[in-house]
């Protein structure tokens, strides 16, 4: 595992504009963790760019094996903090899986990731899509395309298997809700049962994200949903089809987050908010000038350090393209998105977002009042200690007032029902009458017990 060493901090402290003004930091050598994915970009860039070290910060970026191996580190600090799916602060929080109190104060972007089917299935699903009027596949590629497939592999006596990174991934429920809105149903999990493959039509299971192509290659699984490069290394390596991006499923999604533990902020809360400030500079600085820092960018995370895949197939999602079947590339300019939309800023309706769905599959194996919902995410995102760090940078001249939500109650204004691929609107502050506007899912006081829906 390779160390990124930063340099010598400045000594003096500049509140000239344009310039970082020191804080007295509690701690100033910090070690985060990171999964080699393109979403990781903000702590490459805080840490290329000199971000950390305005601040008075000495870095050190790991790269970890997994995303439990990631939480432990944190929870346990071996890690200061950590790139992290946004699952994982609200799991822990409520003691799912490992139990620790992990917030996020900063929100690391939008969108990034996809959803990929090997090339046999793609054959199987292409003649039941519709073609657009230039005679190519029509997008966003509806799940009710693969389910004549699933029904194959059922009659044939053979599991439909797709991958996913982690229990409380992002990418667990975008697949999941994919699936459900195409008509198929990715199984739940129940107290008894942490498969999540109760009444499954397609069996979801874990690999991690670098092992993806593999693992696809391998026959292994027949698909997966994983954050870039690891869908574009799938159409360079000619093993398979990109059929639907995040983007497409849920216009400007939320996806991973920065997290530390409760504690660390306590005893830390200036060094945290330096931390915010730099990443929020990052981000700045991968969105600007529409952009135009993507090819920068890019070379950083081809490294072996960082993310570690060929230029090319990086840069192929990041630079504002993405390529779905072998030679159908499309502008996806918000493919990435890690500052503009407000991206950065640790909304509460995104965490109810990922409650809902924890409570659609049984992760949450009751009924939880509306009110239960705004305490868990109040109690993990911190738009406070955000906005702290926002407003040092405004004074430094560093940031503009106009880009962050200085007045926001932490929810944001409901998704219309046109930027989701199922037609249905998601307003975070009802969410047990958005659970129950879904289709597929339990609702109300359902629960499940043993292979069936009660209640």
């Amino acid at each position: 595992m390779k160390h990124l060493l930063l340099g010598l901090a400045a000594t003096t402290a500049l509140a000239t504009p344009g310039w970082a003004e020191m804080l007295d930091l509690e701690k100033d050598q910090l070690t985060f963790g990171f999964i080699k994915l393109t979403d990781m970009a903000p702590l490459a860039v805080a840490y290329e760019q000199g971000f950390f070290d305005d601040e008075g910060l000495f870095v050190t970026l790991e790269a970890q094996a997994n995303w439990k191996v990631l939480l432990d580190g944190v929870i346990d600090g071996t890690l200061d903090g950590a790139h992290m799916l946004a699952g994982q602060p609200l799991a822990a929080t409520m003691g799912y899986g490992t139990e620790a109190h992990i917030i996020t104060p900063f929100s690391m972007d939008l969108n990034g990731n996809g959803i990929t089917v090997s090339n046999d299935v793609w054959a199987e699903m292409k003649p039941n899509i519709p073609l657009d009027a230039e005679g190519k596949v029509q997008h966003p590629i509806s799940a009710s395309a693969l389910a004549p497939v699933v029904e194959r592999f059922r009659s044939e006596g053979k599991p439909f298997n797709m991958g996913m990174v982690f229990p409380v991934s992002t990418h667990n429920y975008e697949l999941r809700y994919w699936l459900a809105a195409g008509g198929l149903h990715p199984g739940f999990y129940s107290p008894d049962n942490i498969t999540g493959q109760i009444g499954a039509d397609v069996f979801l299971s874990v690999t991690p994200p670098p092992q993806m192509p593999a693992t696809l290659e391998a026959g292994t699984i027949n698909g997966y949903c994983v954050g870039e490069p690891w869908n574009q290394q799938a159409v360079f390596k000619g093993i398979g089809v990109p059929v639907v991006t995040d983007y497409e499923l849920w216009k400007n999604n939320p996806e991973k987050v920065f997290g530390i533990t409760a504690e660390f902020a306590e005893e830390n809360p200036n060094t945290t908010k330096a931390v915010v400030k730099a990443l929020i500079r990052a981000a700045m600085w991968l969105d600007e000038n529409d952009n135009a820092n993507r090819a920068e960018a890019v070379k950083i995370l081809s490294r072996p350090d960082y993310v570690g895949a060929d230029e090319e197939v990086i840069a192929a999602s990041m630079t504002g393209t993405f390529e779905y079947e072998k030679g159908d590339k499309r502008s996806v300019p918000d493919f990435n998105v890690f500052f503009r939309y407000n991206a950065t800023y640790p909304f509460y309706s995104d965490a109810v977002w990922y409650l809902t769905q924890m409570r659609r599959w049984g992760q949450i194996s009751e009924a939880k009042p509306d009110s239960w919902y705004d305490e868990v995410a109040k109690s993990v995102y911190k738009p406070e200690i955000y906005l702290e760090a926002a407003k040092l940078l405004v004074e430094e001249g560093l940031a503009d007032a106009a880009d962050f939500p200085w007045d926001s109650d932490g929810y944001k204004t409901p998704t219309p029902a046109e930027d989701v691929i199922d037609g249905i609107g998601y307003d975070g502050r009802a969410p047990n009458a958005y659970l129950d506007s879904l289709p597929i899912g339990l609702k109300g006081e359902q629960i499940v017990v043993g292979t069936e829906v009660k209640g």
